[in-house]
């Protein structure tokens, strides 16, 4: 069991574990945004740096990547040759090229950059969810203040950091808010230290799965009522959806060699079969509920969805736009690409961009699905990247790395970890040490 008092060893320790609990303070600063990119570029330079002998490496572990860090970083570095290629077809110019393969290392690159990070530097699973914990108390002690402010009437918007001079994707990335209004409800929601209220719904659910993992109880229940705090409060759907299926999948996928688990499925099968038109009709009128819970919301997606399908496949079904284009008047002028992580890459870098993402995804779906039959890193890693796939449906997964890097670093802990045997034997009596369901924190 993890000491009450855990605390950081290693320098890259240090950095990580401050980096998450001081995130309100970055907030604050309007850092935040530039603080992810720092911090992973700096890091990975210093793993390089370690393996090539050109900086301390005592005590580092300096084994050889495993095959699947690889995969997002050669996948990675695919994505940023479509997003040049893209440019260069559209004749979109040297100027917006290199912005955007700067916003390409801010934002896409870190997915790789972070899980390299946590394959490449010995960086504890227990460190990230304890400083998850911390962060969740100031984020419950916080939280008060920022309904009280929505209550008496204060500002939405205190200030927009002066940091925004290096430059960013919009001024809410740099913006201290107490809360935003929904235009169609008047209703508060709030963002916390995210850009908008989804987005802070995905953090949350994040941190809901490390909050599974820490070892102690304190701060296990911290964690888990700060993250369905931010889930309610920030009002996102998805993440009313997201929360309690990222649970049930990674309790049945950790236990997928498990006899029970399969007989289950055959029961549960036979029993559903007869109801199936009936299961699906409540399906659709659920589905129906969701979207018409925020119908505007709903429509805008929608239509932004449509627009970047039919465009990805008439004008640039390879490599894209290069870029994303603001929206007509019918979509509230949101950008073309947004709000959708699979149809903003087909749109913005074609096929070959969107595969970029899903080949390693898959690639790491499968490897920790087998690692979570044995290993307990492996099942909070398998939890956070199907927060990512679930809100990758709704989100742009780009734009919000700088906020997500814990999870990718848990991701790149869990890949370098061996393959263990989940039916190994005890006492060498040849019975199984492991027949029982696990429990994905167990």
């Amino acid at each position: 069991m993890d000491p009450p008092h855990l605390q950081p060893e290693t320098l890259e320790e240090r950095i990580i574990y401050w980096a998450i609990a001081g995130t309100w303070g970055f907030y604050l600063l309007g850092g935040l945004y530039i603080l992810s990119p720092a911090l992973g570029w700096s890091l990975a330079l210093l793993a390089v740096c370690r393996r090539l002998g050109l900086a301390e490496s005592t005590q580092i572990d300096l084994k050889p990547l495993p095959a699947g860090i690889w995969v997002w970083i050669l996948s990675m570095a695919l994505m940023a040759i479509t997003l040049i290629v893209g440019h260069i077809n559209f004749d979109l110019g040297i100027a917006l090229t290199i912005k955007s393969f700067i916003g390409w290392m801010k934002g896409w690159a870190l997915m790789a950059i972070f899980a390299f990070i946590g394959a490449a530097m010995r960086v504890r699973p227990a460190i990230i969810y304890r400083a998850s914990g911390h962060l969740a108390l100031q984020t419950l002690l916080i939280t008060p203040f920022l309904m009280l402010a929505a209550k008496i009437g204060l500002p939405a918007r205190l200030y927009v950091s002066p940091l925004q001079i290096v430059g960013g994707p919009g001024p809410e990335f740099f913006s201290v808010m107490l809360y935003t209004v929904e235009p169609t409800t008047g209703a508060a929601r709030w963002l916390f230290f995210a850009p908008w209220a989804p987005a802070a719904a995905c953090i949350a659910s994040t941190a809901f799965v490390f909050a599974l993992f820490e070892r102690s109880a304190a701060w296990k229940i911290t964690g888990i009522v700060a993250a369905i705090a931010v889930c309610l409060l920030s009002q996102s759907r998805m993440a009313l959806v997201v929360v309690p299926l990222v649970l049930l999948l990674t309790l049945v996928l950790s236990n997928a060699s498990h006899p029970v688990t399969f007989a289950t499925f055959a029961v549960s099968t036979m029993v559903t079969l007869p109801f199936g038109q009936l299961i699906w009709q409540k399906f659709e009128t659920l589905q129906n509920s969701f979207a018409s819970a925020r119908a505007s919301s709903s429509r805008v997606r929608a239509t932004l969805q449509n627009i970047a399908w039919h465009r990805w496949q008439n004008e640039a079904p390879y490599f894209g736009h290069g870029t994303v284009e603001r929206g007509p008047h019918l979509v509230e002028y949101m950008p073309i690409g947004s709000h959708h992580t699979w149809y903003g890459l087909l749109y913005v870098k074609g096929l070959i961009g969107m595969l970029t993402l899903a080949i390693p995804m898959a690639w790491t779906l499968v490897e920790l699905t087998a690692k979570a039959q044995a290993d307990r890193t492996a099942r909070c890693a398998l939890g956070i990247l199907l927060v990512l796939v679930m809100f990758s449906f709704g989100e742009n997964l780009e734009i919000l790395v700088y906020l997500f890097w814990p999870g990718m670093v848990i991701v790149g802990t869990a890949m370098k970890r061996p393959f263990r045997n989940p039916y190994r034997s005890r006492l060498g009596s040849g019975y199984s040490a492991d027949l029982k369901p696990r429990y994905i924190h167990a």
